[in-house]
């Protein structure tokens, strides 16, 4: 005679955060929100795949590793003394970056925080480097005249 099972009712097992049961053991209805309360550090919004799970990971992280091939080329000329130019690729990949993010709906690890946050981010960065290449001594192609006036201020006495 076989031995009877003395456990009682199995417990209800939860495969994530948001199919985890309720307090009677219903599993809870599948959404696509965040819960309330996280344990874990969820994935940001379009750090999915940028290409299909079957694809090379090259193909599937295409638009990181054109900002990053830019970015390399661009320390490259400048490590060439191409300052200016080199410079200037740097920050036009960080704009890239940014114009990726806002467009593409999966952009792989290219999201590393919120949509809004990774925009900001890459284009004040991008901008600054760009601004800061074009006025560069010698000879800047960009001028802002209350630049020389603010530092005449500050250093003044």
């Amino acid at each position: 005679m076989p031995a009877e099972d003395t456990r009682g009712p199995a417990e209800p097992t939860a495969r994530d955060a948001i199919s985890a049961p309720d307090a009677e053991g219903r599993p809870r209805r599948v959404t696509r929100r965040f819960p309330l309360f996280t344990r874990d550090t969820a994935r940001p919004e379009g750090g999915g795949r940028a290409a299909a799970g079957d694809a090379p990971a090259p193909a599937r992280q295409w638009p990181l590793l054109v900002v990053l091939s830019t970015v390399a080329l661009g320390l490259l000329l400048t490590a060439l003394d191409v300052f200016r130019y080199g410079t200037l690729l740097v920050g036009a990949a960080l704009l890239a970056g940014a114009v990726m993010r806002w467009m593409l709906p999966g952009v792989g690890m290219l999201a590393v925080r919120s949509r809004f946050t990774d925009i900001a981010t890459y284009g004040v960065l991008g901008l600054a480097i760009v601004l800061l290449a074009m006025m560069a001594q010698p000879s800047p192609w960009l001028q802002i005249p209350f630049l020389k006036d603010i530092l005449h201020f500050t250093l003044d006495k």
